[in-house]
């Protein structure tokens, strides 16, 4: 595959869209072929499946039920949209991917790490991301910006523990693989985010060229 993979993780509220279309239009700017997707989603059936996970309901999900869901939805991902965009040679651009799962279902609900390790290998096989950006903010900021924005979903409902251990385990994961991640301090002004981010582009130009010539 030619193309890079990079996800970019944190949080409730912490501006992970906007600035993975920041980050697209940079990198489109130089020529490149950028795909923006996100997770739970990125394909209509794994957008249906985002729905059910999301969605408030008077039936409490199983946290089981919602691992798998989480990779049901990550297979049909994968299969539609990332590995065909990686073959062409394509920068695909993932808001949320494995991190995530184990950050809320691993930290928050408290889940096997052994049991998530055993989907992530069946599901995607030796694919991992090249870089995952991990936006952090005080889970007290975050919460604030994430209620601003109207209806709260099914996880912005959780408590501050919940988020408290959402936000280490990013952070724990970043400490212990330093070479894949990069910490972006998301509680900045918008316009300092996002001119750490231009910082990157030339590292994410060379690592591209080198994929497509090694």
């Amino acid at each position: 595959m030619t193309g890079l993979f990079i996800t970019l993780e944190g949080p409730e509220g912490a501006g992970k869209s906007t600035n993975r279309e920041y980050l697209a239009e940079r990198l489109r700017s130089h020529g490149v072929d950028v795909v923006m997707t996100r997770e739970p989603g990125g394909t209509p059936l794994a957008e249906r499946i985002r729905e059910l996970l999301l969605a408030p309901s008077d039936e409490t999900m199983d946290a089981d039920t919602e691992l798998l869901l989480v990779f049901a939805a990550r297979a049909q991902h994968l299969a539609r949209v990332i590995r065909p965009a990686l073959a062409r040679g394509a920068v695909v651009l993932c808001d949320r991917f494995t991190d995530a799962t184990y950050a809320y279902q691993g930290g928050g609900r408290g889940l096997s790490i052994e049991r998530i390790a055993m989907l992530e290998s069946f599901v995607q096989a030796d694919l991992r991301p090249d870089l995952t950006l991990v936006f952090d903010l005080p889970v007290e900021i975050g919460l604030a910006r994430a209620s601003a924005r109207g209806r709260l979903d099914r996880f912005e409902q959780e408590g501050r523990m919940f988020f408290d251990a959402v936000r280490n385990t990013y952070l724990s994961r970043a400490a212990a693989t330093p070479e894949r991640y990069r910490l972006v301090e998301a509680a900045l002004p918008l316009d300092q985010v996002q001119a750490n981010l231009d910082l990157l582009v030339p590292e994410l130009m060379q690592r591209l060229a080198d994929r497509r010539h090694g």
